[in-house]
């Protein structure tokens, strides 16, 4: 095999385990987060910006909360889903947001 066969085959495999690791979800057993805070939305900073609410995420001993902000859509169109809690039957899941067409 030729070395950039062999960095090539390296980088994929790098991907791919990296893209199983980002996948991976975390079931918290100790209940639910608490209720969000009221968010004040500022005005936007640029037009067209999606506002991206604020969630409680899990840091390993406690949920965290994490403010809201502005962010510019990837591409023309696109919304933000913002992420949610889910009951499982582990625990609580985190499904993150996304954009979506």
């Amino acid at each position: 095999m030729k070395i950039k066969d062999r960095w090539i085959a390296v980088a994929g495999a790098i991907l791919i385990s990296a893209s199983l690791v980002a996948n991976a979800q975390i079931a918290v057993r100790i209940g639910p987060p608490p209720p969000p805070p009221v968010e004040v939305v500022p005005v936007a900073p640029h037009p067209g910006w999606a506002w991206q609410p604020g969630f409680h995420r899990w840091d390993g001993v406690r949920y965290v909360w994490v403010p809201g902000h502005y962010a510019r859509p990837p591409y023309m169109g696109a919304r933000w889903i913002p992420g949610h809690w889910r009951p499982g039957p582990g625990g609580y899941v985190w499904i993150g947001g996304h954009w979506r067409r």
